[in-house]
């Protein structure tokens, strides 16, 4: 049996675990779980909040508006979406698209690691505050502090941070120092990390510690 079969076993075990979850309340009021989607052996992998009522309805991640405008980006860069990993820090819709609470996060944590385990990137994109705070200790950082820095993880991983598509459908301005001219630099900078790591080299850029 070769890695890649191996590691697809794994994470359809973590998908059926995912399915069957009632570890917090968003079980009962969810339609469909999310899991994640995308390429197993990309060295990137996106992580976003949690489902909304489109990837609800279809269990499939980042399908309405803001993950429409992440398929964009990432095409801008010439990255196909399905040349990634993505996923949410939470696998169920919160009612009326809230912040996951604490005990939330903590409950489908298991899942999310596994995933990042079995997947096993170099990079995570953590889009939005809500990923930020789940892989970023530091409780006073920002948002507009942290994105488009690197910060070191577990295992070796590093962090970047995004803003959240969603933040971006609120601020369509492209002027310069922009959300979306900001988010321009950070999808040239992934661009450039998803070619160095795929030859196998390092990755070079300023990170945040």
């Amino acid at each position: 049996m070769t890695d890649y079969v191996k590691r697809k076993e794994h994470l359809l075990g973590v998908i059926s675990k995912i399915n069957d979850c009632t570890r917090c309340p968003l079980s009962t009021t969810r339609n469909n779980v999310v899991p994640g989607e995308g390429s197993i052996q990309s060295p990137i992998m996106f992580v976003g909040e949690g489902p909304g009522a489109d990837e609800d309805a279809s269990g499939r991640p980042f399908v309405g508006k803001a993950g429409q405008l992440l398929t964009k980006i990432l095409e801008s860069v010439k990255i196909d979406r399905q040349d990634v990993y993505i996923t949410n820090i939470v696998k169920c819709r919160p009612p009326n698209n809230r912040v996951p609470t604490t005990e939330e996060k903590n409950a489908c944590s298991p899942y999310l690691l596994s995933q990042i385990a079995i997947v096993s990137p170099k990079v995570i994109v953590a889009l939005g505050a809500t990923a930020l705070s789940f892989f970023v200790s530091d409780e006073k950082i920002r948002m507009t502090e942290a994105r488009g820095k690197l910060f070191d993880w577990l295992g070796g991983i590093k962090i970047f941070v995004m803003f959240h598509p969603s933040y971006l459908l609120r601020y369509p301005s492209r002027d310069p120092g922009s959300p979306k001219s900001l988010t321009w630099e950070d999808i040239q900078n992934i661009r450039k990390m998803y070619d160095r790591l795929i030859e196998g080299r390092e990755i070079e850029l300023q990170g945040g510690g």
